[in-house]
């Protein structure tokens, strides 16, 4: 006979991807996401489920209440800092996005999108991921973030008029590559004129170098700044692996066979929107890993 214990490890393990999609959501990172799911087993195990009627539905409400703590003590700390900080980039290679992508991206988390979701206030963040992204109905958002269900609503729907603005990229993968392709072909020949073409004239380049690099990071507007901007991949003697990158095109860029690297590109309309780079090379080891095995 199942134990109490035993019923829950089960369910938690069947729980598990689900929960750090979850994670993932709210926070923007694989790390901090499996972080948050650990923690929730840690609450649960000591929990009392006696009263539990809905598993997967209590389940999902720890794991965001952790998330929601975690969300509110890094705004404080990106407060105090002012970084450029890019959101973790759930990266494969070319061809399928395999099982774990498929449960993390299941509804077109493009890198883009995750940078708005960023942006927002945690209640916010909370309550438009939990509604819009898992269905979850305001009465049970409300106490997670201490407002009524009519609160809870309004912070959904400030949420969703900003991430109407997040640009989703064109569903042809194969443009999308013609385009990356001819901007490291203009990059490399050191044709200026080429890479406006390719931007968008609002284009914004995000550049991320981590911690050890803070003052690097940047984040430039317009098509003639970004085009001066794109040094990061024209060595002749980096290497460039074409992955997806949350499901669109984009590269990592290895130097001398080290990371160097990622560059995630989003393409509408046959012109590079935004361009996301991350260039801290133990973030890279990190996040590229089932690329970077196979160089």
């Amino acid at each position: 006979m199942m134990g109490e214990n035993d019923w829950l490890a089960e369910g938690f393990e069947e729980q598990r991807s689900h929960l750090r999609a979850v994670a993932f959501r709210m926070l923007g990172s694989l790390s901090e996401a499996d972080d948050a799911v650990q923690d929730a087993w840690l609450r649960v195990s000591r929990a009392n489920t006696s009263v539990v009627e809905n598993l997967g539905g209590w389940l999902t409400t720890i794991v965001a209440r952790v998330c929601l703590n975690m969300l509110r003590a890094r705004r404080v700390r990106r407060e105090e800092s002012l970084e450029v900080h890019l959101p973790d980039p759930v990266i494969s290679p070319m061809g399928e996005l395999g099982p774990e992508g498929e449960a993390l991206l299941a509804d077109s988390v493009g890198l883009a999108l995750l940078v708005v979701l960023d942006a927002l206030a945690p209640a916010e963040r909370l309550a438009f991921v939990l509604h819009d992204m898992f269905e979850l109905p305001f009465e049970e958002i409300a106490p997670m973030v201490g407002r009524s269900p009519t609160a809870a609503r309004q912070l959904a729907s400030r949420a969703r008029r900003r991430v109407r603005g997040a640009d989703i990229p064109d569903p042809d993968l194969t443009r999308q590559r013609a385009v990356v392709d001819a901007f490291f072909l203009a990059a490399r020949v050191g044709d200026f004129d080429a890479l406006v073409a390719l931007l968008h004239p609002e284009v914004v380049l995000r550049v991320d170098f981590g911690p050890s690099r803070p003052a690097a990071s940047m984040m430039v507007r317009g098509a003639a700044a970004v085009a001066r901007q794109a040094r990061l991949g024209a060595n002749p003697a980096a290497l460039l692996h074409p992955v997806l990158i949350n499901g669109a095109a984009g590269v990592v860029i290895t130097l001398g066979g080290q990371p160097h690297g990622v560059m995630a590109f989003t393409v509408v309309n046959d012109k590079v929107v935004e361009l996301d780079i991350i260039a801290d090379p133990e973030r890279i080891r990190r996040v590229a890993k089932a690329v970077l095995s196979g160089t």
